[in-house]
């Protein structure tokens, strides 16, 4: 599969892309406007300027010519493999593939969802091909994190599996895991609610911030502490998830916390908006 599309050119949308073109993708991101086109097409090529300064890429401008920023969804018609990237709602997922739908003309193009949390049969079953439906899950920042999750639905054909599970590793140099068509699949059913436990314990006094994160990162060998993740997931993705969670097993430890939600209400969405449990500068 040489030819990719991505709709949606946000962060995990514009990583996705970015992986593809370096690996020698003929790539197409569909964005909703000019302007989000725009802004995609500076969040790819800021990226890639990092990369090079790294010494990871020889040629931005290489890497680049690889993608094609569009507004129009009927770009991606001719896509071996589509992956959706665009907001964490249930809602416009399923309007997006019965659109995907009636576009992608490729007789095997697979449709993917990068979707954290939904259920991938909710998007394969308004499709009159569910059986090339499967969620391909990436982690953020995309062209760091390794790991990729593949869920496939009960609908799901083995052989979309298998070629997903190619194109992300022989084709990406990815790695991918075997997920159940789950809420929160794999990582994200044991992270949120271990996010929404630090939240609760801020929220209750417990704890400061810096505190808790402290406490995970040098107690625990954590990377980082789970409010400062939440802050780079996006505070708005991580209430979407857990309310995804919540509604599959209304267990009460995937309920979002009220601190969570004021602070989705507020705008205070974490690193992109410049504040969330910290101030980014």
């Amino acid at each position: 599969m040489k030819n990719m599309g991505v709709v949606g050119g946000g962060l995990m949308g514009s990583g996705i892309a970015e992986v593809s073109a370096r690996a020698g993708q003929d790539v197409v991101v569909v964005e909703s406007g000019e302007e989000a086109a725009k802004a995609a097409l500076g969040r790819l090529e800021r990226s890639l300027e990092r990369a090079a300064a790294k010494g990871k890429i020889d040629s931005v401008d290489e890497v680049l010519g690889r993608v094609r920023v569009v507004t129009d969804l009927d770009a991606v018609a001719d896509r071996d493999v589509v992956v959706e990237a665009i907001v964490e709602d249930e809602a416009a997922k399923v309007a997006l593939f019965r659109q995907l739908d009636t576009i992608v003309t490729t007789p095997d193009a697979i449709l993917a969802s990068n979707t954290s949390s939904i259920p991938i049969m909710k998007l394969g079953v308004v499709t009159s091909r569910p059986q090339q439906v499967i969620g391909i899950h990436f982690f953020n920042p995309v062209p760091v994190l390794q790991l990729v999750e593949l869920v496939p639905s009960l609908l799901t054909s083995g052989d979309t599996t298998e070629r997903s599970r190619a194109w992300v590793q022989d084709g990406l140099g990815k790695q991918a895991i075997d997920c159940q068509d789950r809420a929160g699949f794999v990582v994200n059913a044991l992270l949120i609610p271990f996010i929404l436990s630090a939240i609760r314990m801020f929220e209750s006094g417990f704890a400061s911030a810096e505190d808790i994160d402290r406490g995970l990162v040098l107690g625990a060998a954590h990377p980082q502490g789970p409010l400062a993740l939440a802050d780079l997931i996006g505070l708005d993705t991580t209430k979407a998830v857990a309310e995804s969670l919540y509604e599959e097993f209304k267990e009460p430890l995937y309920a979002a916390p009220p601190l969570l939600q004021r602070m989705v209400d507020a705008g205070l969405l974490g690193r992109k908006t410049g504040r969330g449990f910290y101030t980014y500068g």
